[in-house]
């Protein structure tokens, strides 16, 4: 894939998702299943709007069935599932119905709590859509009214999915197949760290107002629900730290961070750098604190056994425990946002998509009413 981007004066070269790579082999699946000819590449559209022309590296076809394969190629991220291949088995079926699947080497989610339900193939929704829509497109095109069924599977990815977090989220069995633009950013830390201090710099040459600061585009979108100027705001990614330090330096006015409970409970631990490879002590975090709220011994080992942060909200909104664990969590948020910069202002708000607001640090009401 020959689509560069520049950060911190380097060039980086993009990906692709799991999720094309699964699409495209099912596009060429069913177009060699519908046929008989088996495509040497094949085009997809991915969710943000590039069209990719991928080649197809294996194929395959029996009684009743064709298999393709596409080989992920994450550009320049590091990825564990760089250069794996994805395959695609499509079989007909009744007309009209399209159906997706996950075979040998994709995961299988086994806790509740995530995007997919228990007993699903870990194949997330934006891909799953992706997938049906090349089987539509390659019906509709080579024999209209023709059913068909992709089961996507990943040689070896039993294997890869012991170096991701997939085991200890309750995905078992394989990869997921994930992406929800499609492409694959490249992600050197240098740079993006670099990013959000030029971002900052940026902000800081229009003044020293105060800047508002998420990890990542859902907090942006809760911002914008919330009538925050977005104008005033940087993209952290998991470098929370290192925004609150760079901001400090400058002098802004202050700082507002707003992010999701399973983002910034840990900041309630001290961890600042909140990729799950560096430091995951969510659980461990609320645990702590439902226990220091009274919470019975049942209640701990059902939130430490809990998949999600929102999963957890649910067990202590039950117990009548979710306003006091919120109340003693923001407390020490914000006992550790400020040892992280004493001398400069910095409040935060946490938040869930179905909950909205959990909790804020003491002094955050005043910046909201600024960023607004």
């Amino acid at each position: 894939m020959e689509s560069y981007e520049v950060r911190g004066g380097k060039r980086l070269r993009r990906g692709y998702t799991t999720g094309t790579c699964a699409a495209a082999a099912a596009s060429a699946a069913a177009e060699y299943l519908l046929t008989g000819f088996a495509p040497l590449e094949v085009k997809v559209s991915t969710p943000a709007g590039m069209e990719l022309t991928l080649p197809v590296e294996e194929s395959a076809r029996g009684q009743g069935f064709a298999l393709c394969g596409v080989r992920k190629d994450a550009g320049d991220d590091p990825d564990v599932t760089d250069g794996c291949i994805i395959c695609a088995r499509v079989t007909p079926l009744e007309a009209g119905r399209f159906q997706v699947e996950g075979g040998a080497g994709v995961g299988r989610v086994t806790r509740l709590g995530l995007e997919q339900p228990v007993g699903a193939a870990a194949i997330n929704r934006v891909p799953r859509r992706m997938i049906e829509e090349a089987l539509r497109r390659a019906s509709s095109r080579f024999s209209p009214g023709t059913g068909l069924r992709a089961e996507i599977l990943v040689p070896g990815g039993e294997m890869l999915a012991e170096k991701t977090y997939n085991p200890r989220l309750g995905i078992q069995g394989g990869i997921s197949i994930l992406g929800t633009t499609g492409i694959v950013e490249p992600m050197s830390e240098s740079a993006l760290v670099e990013t959000i201090h030029r971002e900052m710099d940026l902000l800081r040459a229009q003044g020293p107002a105060p800047i508002l600061v998420v990890p990542g585009s859902y907090g942006e979108r809760f911002c914008d629900t919330l009538g925050l100027d977005l104008g005033r705001s940087v993209l952290c990614s998991n470098f929370i730290g290192e925004a609150v330090d760079y901001a400090a330096y400058l002098g802004f006015a202050g700082l507002l961070l707003v992010g999701h409970l399973g983002k910034l409970c840990k900041l309630a631990g001290g961890i600042f750098q909140t990729h799950s490879k560096v430091a995951d002590a969510r659980m461990e975090i609320l645990t702590a604190h439902a226990a220091l709220c009274g919470a019975d011994r049942g209640l701990l080992e059902a939130l430490m056994g809990s998949v999600t942060t929102d999963g957890a909200v649910d067990l202590l909104s039950e117990a009548d425990l979710l306003e006091p664990v919120m109340e003693r969590l923001m407390e020490r948020i914000g006992f550790h946002l400020k040892a992280r910069a004493p001398s400069f202002q910095v409040e935060a708000v946490v938040y869930t998509n179905e909950r909205g607001i959990l909790g804020q640090t003491v002094q955050a009401g005043k910046l909201l009413a600024q960023l607004k």
